[in-house]
């Protein structure tokens, strides 16, 4: 038999290697998210911070201190700011620039889920504001004369009202067709979370409440704002983050989507 007469060689492709599952790749994407993130980000959360301090102690230039709901929401929606500066400014930009550079593509080669790499990254930027939103809160309380007893809401508040901030964050990054837009909405969201968040909501016309209302963080301020009361609703504060935390899925679910549509090529 001659080589013309082999009968010819089928090339078969190798299998690919099966996808990882959520929760590991998401541990990775975090981990990996917070490594790159801490060098460049801790200085960003100072800049968070100190603006929450500064906007702390103009407020105490008109608002009386005391057991009243303006001190209330004035200590919890400065808290919470540091949140909405760090999850939804900062993740908008970063989201924003990945896709304004190339830099989606590097992820959808990874073979991960695309929740995995909105959930670890929003996760790792809501991670760096757990140190700037005890220290606002505190400084806060004792500006206004507020009893420090019930700070540890907080560590419910952060997470849902930085999940919900994150995925709206992410989701403006993702759906806006240039970088600067990008930079632009996650500056108006950031804004509107100083304005509707930090202001008495008693001292709102009707129309600005809805559109506070509609605003992921407000249910956040909300939950930790009634816990400065002698006697907390307990029932009310649950509600509130119960709230938060429905927001932050359906904010999260449109970032994924988000994702999905801004790595798949026309």
């Amino acid at each position: 038999m001659t080589l013309l007469d082999a009968p010819p060689v089928t090339a078969t492709a190798a299998p690919l290697a099966p996808a990882a599952r959520l929760l590991p790749a998401l541990a990775a994407v975090y981990r990996a998210q917070l490594a790159r993130a801490k060098v460049s980000r801790i200085p960003l959360l100072f800049v968070a911070t100190f603006q929450s301090l500064g906007i702390l102690v103009m407020m105490r230039g008109v608002v009386d201190p005391g057991d009243n709901p303006a001190a209330h929401a004035v200590v919890a929606g400065s808290s919470v700011l540091v949140v909405a500066f760090v999850a939804l400014n900062l993740l908008a930009q970063y989201f924003g620039k990945l896709r304004a550079t190339g830099g989606l593509d590097h992820y959808a080669t990874l073979p991960v889920p695309p929740a995995s790499v909105v959930l670890g990254t929003a996760a790792a930027y809501a991670s760096f504001t757990v140190p700037g939103v005890f220290v606002t809160a505190g400084v806060g309380a004792v500006l206004f004369g507020l009893p420090l007893a019930h700070l540890w809401v907080l560590l419910a508040v952060v997470p849902l009202a930085g999940a919900a901030l994150a995925g709206l964050g992410a989701a403006l990054g993702l759906l806006a067709p240039r970088q600067e837009l990008a930079t632009l909405l996650g500056q108006l969201g950031m804004s509107a979370a100083l304005l509707l968040g930090v202001l008495p909501v008693g001292h709102l016309p009707s129309v600005i409440r809805w559109l506070r209302d509609l605003l992921p963080s407000t249910y956040g301020v909300e939950a930790f704002a009634r816990t400065f009361t002698a006697a907390p609703d307990w029932a009310a504060v649950g509600g509130d983050l119960a709230v938060c935390a429905a927001v932050g899925l359906v904010s999260l679910t449109l970032a994924t989507w988000a994702y999905r549509r801004a790595t798949v090529r026309p």
